[in-house]
């Protein structure tokens, strides 16, 4: 099954519309900066692999515009934690200053 995943900056998410149903990914964006904030796929085409390509989708989208990546989304940091060849994407923390 072939998913297409598109940015659709005025919502401020990734999307993809499969049998009626819109999967989606939350983000915000500053400079450098996109913090994912949640994922959210229909039940209706939930066992499909849509988040995962979903999520491939936009960290290769964060890659190509060399984007720094906030993963506060739960599903985000497991996806990360199978996939560890994205953690380069993964915003380091500032020093704490004593």
């Amino acid at each position: 099954m072939e998913i297409e995943v598109k940015d659709n900056p005025a919502e401020n998410r990734f999307e993809t519309t499969l049998e009626g149903h819109t999967a989606i990914i939350e983000y915000k964006l500053k400079p450098g900066v996109m913090t994912v904030l949640h994922t959210e796929v229909p039940k209706a085409l939930e066992g499909r692999g849509i988040a995962g390509a979903m999520t491939r989708y936009a960290l290769e989208h964060m890659a190509a515009n060399k984007l720094e990546l906030v993963p506060l989304c739960p599903y985000m940091r497991s996806y990360l934690k199978k996939h560890p060849e994205y953690q380069y994407l993964v915003r380091k923390e500032p020093a704490k200053s004593e």
